[in-house]
């Protein structure tokens, strides 16, 4: 799954470790390397993991880069990177850099835990609620950033979504993949998770599907609602195939944790997360967790069902966002039966 337990000689211990990289795909080179140092973190989050003893952090230098914008934006990279280790509580003691056609960022986690810290992947049972922490659409928002400037891709979209409306969505995406899941790590051992995963490459369906097939019990995951950043749904349909947002393939960076939460835990894990999140001026601009779906008895698949209900989640800062966190009823957990 998300990260190696290596039993350790000493007592009882196991090491925790895991390692992610990626190409570049926002702007911003600061950003960039606070998301890949998220991403990196989320594999132990993904266990309940909420402490890091130790980074490394994995850079690739373009061949390609001028010497003087090499000069400024690696060590904005670095820098991003090692922020967001801080406010993870750990820090940055080594790690590799290489001359390579690309440039690449990424890192390797390790934690030393006793068996208490940590939270096996494998025990939904049926009955349990899935839970999201993250929005989905970060694929999309960033290509769709891109188009802009792309009149031939922009004129796929441009009915369904303004100029205006896919550059919030895209400082969204680069924020939202920027926020360490730690909150949500913590949350799962106070409200007695079952199980999770962190939403990445494979998109949430194929994420589900892989937490579905390592559980103990014969379960099946079902999906009914999809919290999507607003207006990547239409761009995603606009686009017939290409990102298949909808159908849960389409690949996200530095997602939110999928979680399995007994029934009654389930939405007052969302409540909490709104609330901390709001907070924090973090996980997004209205929510923070959605409940997404049921486990059921089955065949240890994930599925989503034919018309899922579509979770439209405003930017920050944007005035949808403003009034929803100004509601004084906030509805954390949406009908799934």
């Amino acid at each position: 799954m998300d990260s190696a337990v290596i039993p350790l000689r000493h007592g009882g211990l196991s090491l925790v470790q895991t390692t992610d990289f990626f190409y570049p795909l926002v702007e911003d080179p600061y950003m960039m390397g606070r998301i890949a140092c998220a991403n990196v973190l989320s594999d132990l989050y993904a266990m309940g993991i909420t402490e890091c003893d130790n980074m490394l952090m994995l850079l690739s230098v373009s061949q390609k880069m001028n010497e003087k914008d090499r000069e400024r934006v690696m060590p904005l990279m670095i820098r991003g990177f090692r922020d967001a280790a801080e406010e993870g509580g750990t820090s940055v003691t080594g790690g590799q850099t290489v001359i390579n056609p690309w440039i690449i960022v990424g890192g390797v986690a390790s934690v030393v835990c006793q068996p208490n810290e940590f939270i096996m992947p494998d025990g939904a049972v049926p009955g349990d609620v899935l839970v999201l922490t993250k929005p989905l659409g970060t694929r999309v928002a960033v290509n769709a950033y891109l188009w802009i400037d792309q009149p031939e891709k922009w004129n796929k979209i441009k009915l369904v979504v303004t100029k205006e409306e896919v550059i919030e969505a895209y400082h969204e995406a680069m924020f939202s993949m920027a926020t360490l899941n730690r909150t949500a790590a913590g949350l799962m051992h106070k409200y007695q998770a079952h199980a999770a995963t962190d939403v990445t490459g494979f998109g949430l369906l194929g994420h589900a599907n892989n937490l579905a097939r390592q559980q103990q019990n014969e379960v099946a995951f079902v999906i009914h609602n999809l919290p999507i950043i607003a207006k990547m749904a239409a761009i995603s349909k606009a686009c017939g195939n290409l990102f298949n947002l909808l159908q849960g393939t389409s690949a996200e960076t530095s997602g939110g944790l999928l979680v399995c939460l007994p029934r009654e835990q389930a939405a007052k894990f969302c409540s909490e997360m709104k609330n901390l999140s709001s907070g924090a001026g973090g996980q997004g601009a209205v929510g923070g967790a959605w409940i997404i779906g049921i486990v059921e008895k089955g065949d240890r698949h994930a599925r989503i069902i034919d018309k899922p209900r579509i979770i439209e989640v405003p930017p920050r800062g944007s005035q949808a966002a403003n009034q929803e966190n100004s509601s004084t009823s906030p509805d954390p957990s949406p009908n799934v039966s």
